[in-house]
């Protein structure tokens, strides 16, 4: 097995060693904060963050449901959440394009009441939220599982309010799963590139994130590029250190 593992290992990391050989570290600095790089981050932080409030927002409450239903529906229904994890993300784009755009299934109506909603920032929001929803569901909804339902039944029967025991018993218990699917969800935002450009487009400071510039100075910065892919690299990083630290003191993500 070590054969093949090690062969495993060295295929997934040779590309990342490859490009951190190529970046120009004494110009990293500058390269990756000049006022084009710092709106594209700026605004990729700030949506992320956006649609990851709303991955918890909506999520939670689907993952619980997915976790303890049992109704035909909810069966059906699951498959249909998770095909964001298989779909091309500009797909994903052109779906979203015709249900809001100014020509879709809904954004006639909104833009018949002046609301626009492609090509926008909150398209970017939207067209992140489609494809990181998934992954703070399936994590949630592992932990839901684990967690059962036979403490907040015995809290219930002690008197607790439905309120009380969503606070002292449901959430502490999701906690460690709650935390681990809004980070990939953040990271799956932060790093989401086709869905936004079929949906959002490309407009500086308005739609473009920083997969987006990275994108554009591939052909006009190649140093630049690729120092800001570097970036997201690292923030990546960080994420999957976070996650798997999590996991190794919880005994397995969503736990």
């Amino acid at each position: 097995m070590y054969g093949p593992a090690a062969i495993g290992v060295v295929f997934l990391a040779l590309p990342l060693v490859a490009a951190a050989a190529k970046v120009d570290w004494p110009r990293f600095g500058s390269l990756v904060t000049s006022p084009s790089a710092l709106s594209a981050l700026g605004l990729s932080l700030r949506t992320a963050a956006a649609s990851t409030a709303l991955c918890l927002l909506f999520g939670v409450p689907l993952a619980l449901v997915l976790a303890r239903g049992s109704a035909r529906v909810v069966r059906l229904v699951r498959p249909l959440i998770l095909l964001p994890l298989v779909l091309p993300p500009v797909v994903g784009g052109v779906a979203l394009l015709y249900a809001f755009g100014r020509l879709g299934l809904i954004g006639r109506y909104l833009d018949a009441a002046g609301i626009q909603i492609a090509f926008t920032t909150t398209a970017v929001v939207l067209a992140q939220t489609f494809v990181s929803l998934p992954f703070l569901v399936i994590s949630l909804e592992g932990a839901a599982r684990s967690a059962g339902a036979g403490y907040e039944a015995v809290a219930a029967t002690l008197g607790a309010r439905p309120n009380t025991v969503w606070w002292r018993v449901t959430l502490p218990l999701l906690a460690p799963g709650l935390m681990s699917g809004a980070i990939l969800a953040f990271a799956r935002a932060l790093g989401e590139f086709g869905a936004t450009l079929t949906f959002a487009g490309s407009r500086a400071g308005v739609t473009r994130t920083l997969p987006l510039e990275i994108y554009l100075q591939r052909e006009s910065d190649p140093d630049a590029a690729l120092a800001l892919a570097m970036l997201l690299v690292a923030v990546a990083a960080v994420v999957v250190v976070g996650v798997g630290s999590r996991r190794l003191r919880s005994g397995g993500l969503g736990q």
